[in-house]
This record gives C-alpha cells, sequence and structure tokens, in this order.
C-alpha cells in the first residue's frame, strides 16, 4: 500500500504540487480558487508548473525543486502579505529597489502572525514532508542535455509571459489589468501573473511623437508668455520665505464617510478650512495611499505626474539619476537659500542622494534634530516644526529661505502600546485601537501647527507656510471609517477608491494673498498655486502646468478630472515631463 502510495506521489508530484503552491501562497489574504478569476487562475498555474519543470531540469532531483520552489512561494507570499498589512498595497517590481527602505521601519511594525497565516505556512510545511518523499530522478541524463533543455523551457516560460502582457490577450481573457486598483488586479489575477503583468512598466517609454527639440521649443515660448504676462499674486515687498511641511499619513477620513469623535483631532486645520484670512484650502489628490511617501513629494517638487508612470514606480530611486529641473532649484536662482529637513534615516528613498540633484543647499536628517521629543519611536511634529524655526532663525536676515520638511510622527503601525504616548480620541461606534492612536496623533500636529504659524504670524518678514499630508493611512485605520458608513475597503467602487488618494492643504500667509475654499487641486500643481501666492513668477514648466490644470484639474495615478466640453489631451503634458525627466539640463 505505502509502495502504491510513493508511487502515485512520484507520478502526480510535478503536476500537483505547483497548483499547491500556488493556492497557498495567495491563501495568505484571500481564497485563490473563488476570488481569482477562472482563466487567471490556469495562467497562474502554467507559470508555476513551468517554474518546477525548469528548476527539475536544471537540479535533476523533483524533490529539490518543489522543495525550492514551495520555500521561495512560501516566504514570497509572507513578505507580501506583511507588506499588504503595513501599507495596504501588494508589491510590485520595483518594490525590490526599496528594500533598503523598507528595512529602516521594519521594527516598528507588529509582526506577530495571525492565526489564518499559520495555517497557510501550516499547509505549506505538510506539502513540504509530501514532496520530501519524491524520488523521481534525471541525473543520469548528461548535463548538457538537461540545461538545453532547461534553456528551452525558459524561452517557453519568456513567451508566454510576453504573451501575458499583451493587452488584447488580457482583455480577451478577462484579466483585470487597471494599475489604478492595484489590490484588486492582485486579488482578481493571483499575485504572480499580477507581477508577470506588471513587469513592462519597468522601463519607460518615449511618448508618441516626442521629440527633444520640440519639447525645447515648447518650453521657450512658455518661458516668453511669463515675461510678457505677470503670473503671480499679492506680491510682498521682498521675495517671500517658503516653508513647505508634508506630513506623514495626515489626512481627514472624513472625505470617507461621516463618523463622530469625543473631540475634534484637528480643528485648527477645520478652522482654516472655514474661509480663514490670507489662506487657500481645499484637498489634494495624490497618487498613493498608505505608503511611497516620496513620490508625492517627488510631484509637488518636480510639477511631474505619477499618472504618466508606472504604477508602484518610485521615481526617487528609478530615474533621478542626475540633477533635473525641480521647485529648489528655480527658487535658488531667484536667490534663496533652499534647505531639506527629515526627522529620519537619511537612505530613506535615496533621499539624501535625490535632494542636492532637486537643488536643495542643505540636507538634514535625524542626526541633525538635536534633542527631539519622540512620540513613539518617531520625532514629534512639534520637535520638527521647532526645527523649521530654528532654522528660519539662523538663516542670513533678509535672504528668503525655501525650507521643505517631511515629517515621521504620524507613521505607522498605529496599533501597538507605547510608553510615552496615550490615545485620548475615540470614534462612537469604531472600537479599534489603530483608529483611535491615528486620531490622537493628527491632534497632536494640529496643536503643533498652531503654535508654528502664530509663530509666523507674529515675524516682520513674509513667509508663506505650505501644509499637506502625503497620503491617508492604510486599510487598518480606514476600515471601521467605512463600516460606519456600510462600506468596506475590499468592495471599494472606483469613485470611492478615488477618495482614498485625497488629503488636506493648505497654503498660509502672514501677508494679504486671495482667500480661497474648497481649491481642490493635486500635487503635481501644488507648487504653482504656491509661487502664485508668494508672487513668484511662474518658470515656463509650472506656467504650462498652469493652463494645463484649466484643462484637467486634478491628474494623479488615481485618476484624472477633466473640465466640462474641453476637448484636449495631455499629449503635450507627458512629452515635456518626459523630457524634464530625461532630457532636461538645469
Amino acid at each position: 500500500m505505502c509502495s502504491k502510495i510513493k508511487k502515485v506521489n512520484n507520478i502526480a508530484g510535478l503536476f500537483v504540487y505547483p497548483a499547491v503552491h500556488f493556492y497557498l501562497l495567495e491563501a495568505y489574504t484571500h481564497n485563490g480558487f473563488t476570488e481569482v478569476r477562472p482563466w487567471s487562475q490556469l495562467f497562474n498555474l502554467v507559470l508555476f508548473e513551468l517554474a518546477a519543470w525548469i528548476l527539475f531540469l536544471l537540479i535533476g532531483s523533483a524533490r529539490a525543486a518543489l522543495l525550492t520552489e514551495g520555500v521561495f512561494a512560501m516566504l514570497l507570499g509572507l513578505v507580501n502579505y506583511y507588506v499588504y498589512t503595513f501599507r495596504s498595497l501588494p508589491i510590485v517590481p520595483w518594490d525590490f529597489l526599496s528594500i533598503g527602505t523598507a528595512a529602516g521601519v521594519m521594527g516598528n511594525y507588529n509582526f506577530m502572525p495571525t492565526l489564518r497565516v499559520v495555517f497557510v505556512v501550516a499547509g505549506f510545511f505538510a506539502a513540504f514532508c509530501l514532496e520530501g518523499m519524491l524520488s523521481v530522478h534525471i541525473k543520469q541524463q548528461k548535463w548538457y542535455v538537461r540545461l538545453l533543455l532547461a534553456l528551452t523551457a525558459v524561452i517557453g516560460m519568456g513567451k508566454f509571459a510576453g504573451v501575458l502582457q499583451q493587452e488584447e490577450f488580457q482583455n480577451r481573457h478577462m484579466m483585470y489589468n487597471k494599475l489604478f486598483t492595484p489590490v484588486y488586479m492582485w486579488q482578481t489575477n493571483g499575485f504572480v501573473l499580477t507581477m508577470v503583468m506588471e513587469l513592462p512598466f519597468l522601463s519607460i517609454e518615449k511618448p508618441d511623437g516626442y521629440q527633444k527639440e520640440a519639447a525645447e521649443e515648447m518650453l521657450a515660448s512658455y518661458e516668453t508668455k511669463g515675461e510678457e504676462e505677470n503670473s503671480g499674486g499679492h506680491t510682498p515687498d521682498q521675495l517671500p520665505n517658503i516653508i513647505v511641511v508634508m506630513d506623514e499619513a495626515f489626512s481627514d477620513l472624513r472625505v470617507l464617510g461621516e463618523f463622530t469623535a469625543n473631540e475634534d483631532e484637528m480643528p485648527f486645520v477645520h478652522s482654516l478650512q472655514q474661509g480663514a484670512a490670507n489662506t487657500v484650502t481645499g484637498n489634494l489628490q495624490v497618487s498613493v495611499c498608505g505608503g511611497n511617501t516620496a513620490n508625492t513629494e517627488f510631484e509637488f517638487l518636480t510639477g511631474n505626474t505619477m499618472a504618466f508612470l508606472p504604477q508602484g514606480s518610485i521615481p526617487y530611486q528609478q530615474y533621478i539619476k542626475r540633477e533635473i529641473p525641480a521647485l529648489p532649484a528655480d527658487l535658488k536662482q531667484l536667490g534663496y537659500e533652499t534647505y531639506a529637513q527629515h526627522p529620519y534615516y537619511a537612505g530613506g528613498w535615496d533621499r539624501d542622494t535625490v535632494y542636492p540633484l532637486l537643488g536643495f543647499d542643505h540636507t538634514e536628517f535625524l542626526e541633525d534634530f538635536k534633542y527631539p521629543e519622540y512620540i513613539r519611536k518617531y520625532v514629534s511634529d512639534a520637535s520638527a516644526f521647532d526645527h523649521i524655526i530654528r532654522t528660519y532663525e539662523e538663516k542670513e536676515e533678509g535672504k528668503p529661505a525655501f525650507i521643505f520638511q517631511v515629517t515621521m510622527q504620524n507613521h505607522g503601525s498605529y496599533g501597538e502600546v507605547s510608553e510615552n504616548f496615550t490615545p485620548d480620541i475615540a470614534v462612537e461606534g469604531a472600537p479599534s485601537r489603530a483608529l483611535s492612536v491615528y486620531l490622537s496623533l493628527l491632534k497632536q500636529t494640529d496643536d503643533a501647527l498652531a503654535r508654528m504659524i502664530d509663530y509666523f504670524s507674529k515675524d516682520d518678514e513674509p513667509v508663506v507656510v505650505v501644509f499637506f499630508g502625503d497620503h491617508q493611512p492604510n486599510d487598518t485605520v480606514a476600515e471601521p471609517i467605512l463600516r460606519l458608513n456600510g462600506k468596506s475597503c475590499r468592495t471599494l467602487s472606483e469613485e470611492d477608491t478615488y477618495l482614498r488618494y485625497q488629503v488636506p492643504y493648505f497654503i498660509w500667509a502672514n501677508y494679504e494673498i486671495e482667500e480661497k475654499t474648497n481649491a481642490d487641486t493635486s500635487a503635481n500643481y501644488l507648487a504653482g498655486s504656491v509661487l502664485e501666492a508668494a508672487g513668484i513668477r511662474l518658470p515656463a514648466y509650472r506656467k504650462f502646468l498652469s493652463e494645463c490644470s484649466e484643462s484637467f484639474p486634478v491628474i494623479s495615478a488615481a485618476g484624472i478630472t477633466q473640465a466640462d466640453g474641453d476637448g484636449q489631451d495631455l499629449t503635450d503634458y507627458k512629452k515635456l515631463q518626459y523630457y524634464q525627466l530625461f532630457d532636461a539640463k538645469r
């Protein structure tokens, strides 16, 4: 009887166990049998089968080949589970460029596995036990024969992957290929198939009809327009100091639905939104949710948009390898001293390399923040804002400063208990510690922000303060609010998903500027609005963006809003963005 079982195991092994690996990998977060579409299940199975046979031909042992594939699938699925848990997005190919950044914040998360994860890992080990009993070998074949067969299989796998990446084939076989919703794409296609579908977006192709000389001529025409007209707002007596705070995970979850808390988590920001003097407020559409902070600062600082770049890509790590046009470089030409500040490690998102390439004279990271206060494991926003004030006070008098700061206080995870922080805001009907911690952190930011604005309101030099969040928090925090409103992160409509990419912003000045409320925009346009409020003539590219915003008021990877009745397209924007990133010289 045992010999019959062993024989069946040997015969079925190379066909059955790759399928087991696929379904177990999916099982960390969802049921691959019911949630992955039928054609997509088939294509995943083919990819797993091909990988197993390639390993078998190379190694010569079915046992070793399947154990290798199984261990890889187990670990990859586990990593993807934690990535999804922490940032509400699955792994994408570009994440492998961010391993150093991920390692820097890894210690701040809770890696305690759920019961589901324990069962899945146990399932993998059960499969390993059965695979360990296999005794199928082809070592008697000459090594170069096996290598030739393996190379043939690799070529076949590459050809098959090429077919899977064709849009017409994807549509015909009901494969979901909308990069805008990466979670749904992964859950309906399966992890490995989704990765294969995303691989073509690792590189950037030139837009159709792109010519460097034509892009330069177009920008030159906008430079002329800028000289002929005053594109600024209320110009003060001297160039104003510009202070920008991109605050980690700062968002107003009320865009997702109503809720009642025991106190307002951002009374100061809400007061500004009611039409405060010399203030512009609105919602800012960003291209990321739950993570990938660097992409929001990329859009703000450069005026480029993630909508034209591969979903999940990180321009700081992939594309910025030389000096490129950006806001700090533009301001430096006007005589500004430019500062970039971040109270965390310098290597995160390669900021220590990228910031000088964008035109920052001074870069300061965690070690430069002297004796800061911590909330949980991160430098508090109060300490970070105090550092801005110290920098401002120490600058050369009369010389304008551009200070750009990215904070850390509100970074996830939100579930741990901390000795130095006790959450005090709770939501009725939503007993979630993560939500309570998050809202209580926002209150700390709001208080510190009010104090900083009060300080600059009394200063003699003209000052513009810009504040916005980089993204909303992950699904763990958002889900209780959605449930209160009869929704769930897993079943959001396209319209509700779009709302997950909105954060508040404001532009405030200690001198007279035109007040605006509900001035919704996107991160790529925001710097232009800041320059206009500051009375600074827009550079050619920002002038182009200002005109573009009249036809497309909001552009982000989460969606594009087109003005009613406007028939223009985004061809010129795509061409100029490619020029700015890859051909322009500062």
